[in-house]
């Protein structure tokens, strides 16, 4: 029988920043977070960002970027992707609606925009550890959602705004992911979310949001279908910027705990720790397997022109057998 010194402990549990709206405040994002450590004594493992990152790399990005102008600043990404400064913390996040979007077609699959800075792609789903990852880039309109990604860089006039916005395409190959999703991130709210939390509260801190509360209109309708395919167990938001909380219970079980937050701005709820205790950090990121089948299988069914995209098959099968072989040749490679 094992005295209690030789039973080994047990790794700590991952503790995960969730971020809302980023706005190019990573130098403050990151000081928040080194506050938050020495004032609760914890270690923060991962950080996640909910959209309008802003990867700004130069003046030319700004131009790329969907803001008022008295709003394009170059905020503090290029020193990261420089090299003058390196993320303190491993760092994933999605787009929104205020974004470098010339960078981030780049990257469309995903990427690292920086060193230890993670974009998940348009769509994508990616490993942190053991923590499952899927994601959603862009914001839901409804005249755009059936065309495929036809805008150019660099980007002007109407396709600055297009650019970002979600695409079916995009949404149906998330829907084929059968394997369970921890956590899945949006920068538009699901529609519907609210009303599984204190709707009330909400409008009276957003009072402009209460007729699309009502009337449920508010949100992404393909954020919604994907919240009730996936059952992610937690989903987080921004956006809004607004902080709010529900809990989605689905039909036929299963439960997914959805959160949204603020925007970087002082005494504004734009950041929460969530403990994750059955989750552990070690080996960062990783691929995710039955996602780069996904891509595989469906990677001729893009579309590059406002006709919609071909129709979306699973990634099981030969996709599968291919991605495994490539991920056996590539780990027996590194051994």
């Amino acid at each position: 029988r094992p005295s209690p010194q030789q039973i080994p402990a047990p790794p700590p549990a991952m503790k995960i920043a969730v971020e809302g709206c980023c706005h190019g405040e990573l130098d403050k994002i990151y000081a928040a977070m080194k506050h938050l450590e020495r004032a609760e004594g914890i270690v923060i493992d991962l950080l996640i960002c909910c959209g309008d990152f802003q990867a700004i790399r130069n003046v030319d990005d700004v131009e790329c970027m969907s803001v008022p102008n008295k709003y394009k600043e170059l905020g503090t990404f290029h020193s990261y992707y420089s090299g003058a400064k390196v993320a303190p913390y491993p760092t994933l996040f999605i787009g929104g609606n205020h974004e470098a979007s010339n960078y981030l077609w780049e990257l469309y699959h995903g990427g690292y925009v920086a060193p230890n800075v993670y974009y998940m792609g348009h769509a994508g789903v990616i490993n942190f550890g053991d923590l499952r990852v899927g994601g959603l880039s862009g914001i839901f309109k409804g005249g755009d959602y059936r065309k495929g990604h036809h805008e150019r860089a660099p980007y002007a006039g109407h396709d600055v705004k297009t650019a970002y916005h979600v695409r079916e395409f995009d949404v149906q190959r998330l829907a084929m992911l059968k394997e369970h999703v921890d956590v899945f991130l949006s920068h538009d709210w699901p529609r519907g979310v609210a009303r599984h939390g204190e709707m009330d509260d909400l409008i009276r801190k957003k009072k402009f949001l209460a007729d699309e509360l009502r009337s449920n209109t508010l949100g992404s309708p393909p954020g919604e279908t994907l919240l009730h395919a996936l059952k992610p167990s937690y989903w987080f938001s921004a956006h809004l910027h607004v902080k709010f909380a529900a809990m989605v219970r689905h039909h036929g079980g299963g439960v997914t705990k959805f959160l949204a937050l603020d925007k970087c701005l002082p005494r504004r709820d734009f950041m929460q720790i969530v403990d994750l205790p059955e989750k552990d950090a070690s080996g960062g990121f990783r691929l995710d397997p039955e996602w780069l089948s996904i891509v595989k299988a469906n990677h001729l069914a893009q579309s590059l022109t406002t006709r919609p995209a071909g129709k979306v098959v699973s990634g099981e099968g030969e996709a599968r057998r291919f991605v495994e072989e490539r991920l056996r040749r590539r780990a027996a490679a590194a051994a």
